[in-house]
């Protein structure tokens, strides 16, 4: 089922869950584990995000050397499993940072025949490496260029012209938002605009970075319903975990965390931090319920401990 065909149809709050593929040469069982345990919940859907080549610096004998690794794969595999053992709709993302078109068409098709429909279409990091394109193959620079093409799959559009019997594909489309706006982004409603550009050109629904102060999403909502966007917006939710939160996640996100949480984690002690940031999220996850947020979806990446003390907290 896609995902906006399971918002229409919901008449309880739902929660969907994100998680992150294994490092390379990794072992799976943390993952699997972690699947298991949140599969319990019933959620609608889950996220498995996808990782680009990155340039990487290793010192060897000879000296430092830049070597191309891709660090996370197996979207596609993850994907399967969700989908096919545990019957929950998996929802892969889809990058341009150093992905060709045409392997992002294939990777579509292979989508498409493991019974996955539904894919969140996003630009990606900057790793600090731009694959060399040879002559004839080019890459999504932007997402909005990457909804188009898999909006031109669904209509039949292949990037081979002529293909015989070429059959439309059926995906739902999901785009990212920014409820503090995009780091690139002058103002919040310069990026609305590109967003509403993005549902123009073909997207669904919208699923929001996360944030940790409601009234962020609120005014976020309040805007794109003022620009006429009428996608659905899943708010992003994130548990802090760690003091290490505090400075990891509003620098490599760019989001703010409140005053009043910040003072309440470095206070404490470690053992603590993650009482305190389930806490949190349970009051922001109850203030988007009470306000009629259909779908909260959480950034849990492989460890579902704060998931189980969480929904234990919400009643699930």
């Amino acid at each position: 089922m896609k995902v906006t065909e399971i918002l229409a149809s919901t008449k309880e709050p739902l929660i969907s869950f994100e998680i992150i593929p294994p490092k390379r040469g990794g072992d799976i069982k943390s993952l699997l584990n972690t699947i298991e345990s949140i599969s319990h919940y019933k959620p609608p859907f889950i996220d498995i995000t996808s990782h680009a080549a990155e340039m990487v610096y290793e010192e060897t004998a000879n000296g430092i050397k830049k070597k191309v690794i891709r660090k996370r794969p197996g979207t596609l595999g993850i994907c399967a499993l969700i989908q096919n053992k545990y019957h929950i709709e998996a929802v892969p993302h889809i990058l341009c940072k150093n992905f060709t078109k045409e392997e992002t068409e294939d990777f579509l098709i292979e989508l498409g025949y493991l019974g996955v429909n539904n894919v969140l279409a996003i630009q990606g990091d900057d790793k600090g490496f731009e694959k060399t394109v040879s002559e004839g193959r080019t890459t999504n620079k932007h997402a909005i260029d990457l909804v188009k093409q898999i909006n031109d799959m669904n209509h039949g559009v292949y990037l081979e012209e002529g293909l015989l019997d070429a059959k439309p594909s059926d995906f739902c489309i999901g785009v990212s938002g920014y409820p503090e706006k995009h780091y690139e982004a002058p103002n919040l409603k310069t990026d609305m605009m590109y967003t509403k550009q993005k549902i123009d050109a073909g997207a669904e629904y919208i699923v929001t970075q996360m944030f940790f102060d409601n009234q962020a999403f609120f005014r976020y909502c309040n805007l794109a319903k003022e620009m006429e966007i009428n996608a659905p917006i899943l708010p992003g939710l994130k548990i802090l975990t760690s003091k290490a939160h505090l400075t990891g996640i509003p620098k490599n996100f760019y989001i703010n965390v409140p005053e009043e949480l910040t003072a309440e984690i470095m206070e404490a002690k470690p053992e603590h931090v993650m009482e305190i940031g389930v806490n949190w999220a349970a009051k922001q996850a109850e203030e988007l319920i009470n306000a009629g947020v259909s779908c909260l979806h959480f950034y849990i990446m492989q460890n579902p401990k704060p998931v189980d003390m969480l929904m234990k907290k919400l009643g699930f």
